[in-house]
């Protein structure tokens, strides 16, 4: 399993991207406008896309990606995602008023676009390649992801802010090469990322000093303008311990 980070940005300007994962070459985590990076006939080669939540920025190249090359796939892209996210998107972007159903065009019976709810806990694979939706504390239903491969894991958290079952994952499991964690604000916006329910370095220092020595910790969701200041103070918090995530970095499982 190849894992290509093609957004990690929590906004835009500049080079920055946000969250979009390709894994090989046909399923994506998450649809920001990271995707924008890649070729038409990448595009096209996409079969999953697995989401974590509904919020604009993880989903905006969602409804792109259909329209751009939709009639050149032989078949329907799967999108993959809890119940309460699907209904969010069906009510809210594919409805016609803001994009086209592409469940039903064109046709119901032989669609573009086909839903596949998931459970959290419950494992989806994809040919030798494991994906399991985990929870996630956010201001709307949404899920982090366990990536394995036949070389290991690699834990994303997606949008969260703290909670329990995200580090005693990184804690049980064995094979755990990669932890990409979010931290969204600076320790000056830490009432910003309470309501938004996001970490700051304040509160993602606390929940990694709990954890055990082992995966490569890394840092995304940075805000515009805020990354250096952000990596500063996790590093005064746990010096030596993170890193943040590149565009263009590729993690091998």
């Amino acid at each position: 399993m190849k894992i290509s980070v093609l957004g990690c940005s929590g906004g835009i300007g500049g080079d920055r991207h946000t969250t979009s994962f390709l894994i090989d070459d046909d399923i994506l985590v998450d649809a920001g406008t990271g995707v924008m990076r890649l070729s038409i006939e990448a595009l096209a080669r996409i079969d999953h896309v697995f989401l974590t939540h509904s919020h604009l920025d993880h989903i905006l190249c969602l409804p792109l990606l259909l329209d751009s090359v939709a009639g050149q796939r032989a078949h329907a892209l799967v999108l993959h995602a809890m119940p309460e996210v699907l209904e969010i998107l069906k009510d809210h972007l594919f409805n016609w008023r803001i994009w086209p159903d592409f469940s039903r065009i064109p046709s119901a019976d032989s669609p573009f676009l086909r839903y596949a709810p998931l459970e959290i806990g419950v494992s989806r694979c994809l040919g030798d390649r494991e994906i399991t939706a985990i929870p996630a504390n956010h201001t709307v239903p949404a899920v982090g992801y366990l990536l394995r491969g036949a070389g290991g894991s690699l834990l994303f958290s997606g949008d969260t802010a703290s909670h329990s079952r995200l580090w005693e994952l990184a804690d049980t499991t064995e094979d755990l090469k990669h932890l990409i964690v979010e931290c969204s604000f600076a320790k000056g916006q830490s009432d910003v990322a309470q309501a938004s329910k996001h970490y700051c370095p304040e509160t993602l220092s606390i929940d990694l000093a709990l954890m055990r020595s082992g995966p490569a910790v890394w840092i995304s969701h940075l805000k515009p303008g805020g990354e250096a200041g952000i990596m500063e103070e996790l590093d005064a918090l746990v010096p030596g311990r993170v890193r943040a995530v590149q565009e263009g970095m590729v993690f091998d499982l």
